[in-house]
């Protein structure tokens, strides 16, 4: 009876953990069809004129068509970061992590379908829909991830991390290849053009993250601690993330990730969102040249995601973290020579090495980093969220800027080299506590 009872036990939790698993797989398909590949080409050619300059005006204002693209990814994430840490105590405090994260999947996914109505002449409405799908995305990871340490026990957290990656990869591939099909062959599809087809594939990429939530939604707890809801949840959000604050301030090793954390991530992030937009003004590539780069990153980075947990296993977390910041800082200086086609597929290659790495090491490594006996695991993660998603402001917000004022792409590129290098600095600074399998 106690056998059948334990192997229940096991096969339940595989059973969530699976389904924790598949939201990176529901959600990946923004990350890859919103911001990195079709929409910024179709952005790109929507938004550009007859004589094909880039310069489109936004509420009465003046802009550069790829600045606004990226400013609009700053102010998203500006907004995320203000409400996050808010919102993840209200979670904590009232157990409600997986409901908060239904709210804002379904905000995502539904900005998403409404992408579908843009079409170049309605640019604020555009912008607007990129926007709170923007925050709908980012506002449930941090409640997603919440949930890791919670399902899981340590020494799953590398592997059960770059699983999450490793399914968010394979199902964003599918659903490319599919539209891509679609643009490559509207008239198989009964489709009039490329341009129909891309604003199905922003439709069907919402209907596709909604539906595929349903399988977390089904299995993932509420309320893992039986906590319950305060009334005042305001406040006790509030009383929840000071008491976070006061623990990461107090704990040397935290303060050290998350500041290495805040730098690096200026640099992956922005390549993550200004790949596609890099490779048309900066080397001429046609759309589908571009969708093909950002295909090739995506499938090197599921072989990424596994191959740095392979190595954080055998020499430590650090160790596998400075050897991919350290391939990242070389990806930025060797972006600012690339000239040809191929050359960027060759760079493109090495970065879903490291892309699918970084992301799965830095959520596993932190998951580490977190007192064992606190049962507060959405505010923490809202400290690692933040840290990113003001990483992202002032990382494509520089990008912008930079190209505002230079004209070009490279130098910013430049400077986002310069991120991972103070990343790095902190980096070789970090000890990863009482961990064994955190090594140093």
């Amino acid at each position: 009876m106690a056998v059948e009872l334990l192997n229940a036990m096991i096969e339940n939790r595989k059973k969530v953990q699976f389904g924790w698993s598949m939201y990176d797989w529901a959600n990946s398909v923004y990350s890859l069809v919103i911001t990195s590949t079709i929409f910024p080409v179709y952005y790109n050619s929507v938004t550009q004129s007859g004589e094909g300059g880039d310069v489109v005006s936004f509420f009465g204002f003046e802009v550069v068509n790829t600045v606004l693209y990226s400013w609009s990814i700053s102010f998203s994430f500006l907004v995320i970061a203000i409400l996050s840490p808010l919102l993840s105590g209200m979670a904590d405090s009232g157990g409600k992590k997986l409901t908060f994260m239904k709210i804002f999947a379904s905000l995502g996914a539904i900005s998403c379908m409404g992408l579908f109505f843009f079409d170049g002449q309605n640019l604020e409405f555009g912008i607007a829909c990129s926007v709170l799908a923007s925050i709908g995305y980012a506002g449930s990871i941090v409640f997603y991830n919440a949930f890791l340490p919670e399902i899981s026990e340590e020494s799953e957290y590398d592997m059960l991390s770059a699983k999450g990656f490793a399914l968010g990869y394979i199902g964003s591939v599918i659903l490319l290849i599919i539209n891509l099909m679609m643009i490559q062959m509207p008239g198989m599809f009964l489709l009039e053009d490329g341009g129909e087809a891309a604003r199905w594939s922003f439709l069907i990429t919402g209907v596709w993250w909604l539906g595929f939530s349903l399988i977390p939604f089904s299995v993932l707890p509420d309320n893992p601690h039986g906590r319950k809801v305060d009334r005042s949840l305001l406040l006790s959000g509030y009383r929840e993330i000071r008491m976070v604050f006061k623990e990461v301030k107090g704990k040397r090793y935290l303060k050290r990730f998350l500041l290495a954390f805040w730098f690096y991530s200026m640099g992956v992030q922005t390549v993550m969102y200004m790949a596609a937009s890099f490779g048309d003004k900066e080397l001429g590539l046609a759309g589908d040249k571009l969708i093909l780069t950002i295909l090739i990153i995506q499938v090197v980075a599921i072989v990424g995601s596994y191959l740095f947990a392979f190595i954080s296993k055998r020499k430590g977390n650090r160790f596998s973290l400075v050897s991919m910041v350290l391939i990242w800082i070389g990806i930025c200086f060797a972006a600012y020579f690339v000239t040809t086609e191929y050359e960027f597929y060759a760079l493109a290659f090495v970065v879903g090495m490291v892309m699918g790495g970084i992301q799965a090491i830095s959520r596993s490594s932190y998951s580490k980093l977190i007192p064992s006996d606190t049962i507060d695991h959405a505010s923490y993660f809202s400290f690692y969220d933040v840290t990113e998603k003001i990483a992202i402001v002032l990382g494509t917000f520089s990008y912008g800027l930079i190209e505002q004022f230079t004209g070009s792409m490279r130098d910013s590129s430049l400077v986002l080299g310069t991120f991972f290098v103070i990343g790095l600095l902190f980096l070789l600074r970090l000890k990863f506590p009482k961990h064994k399998l955190a090594k140093v």
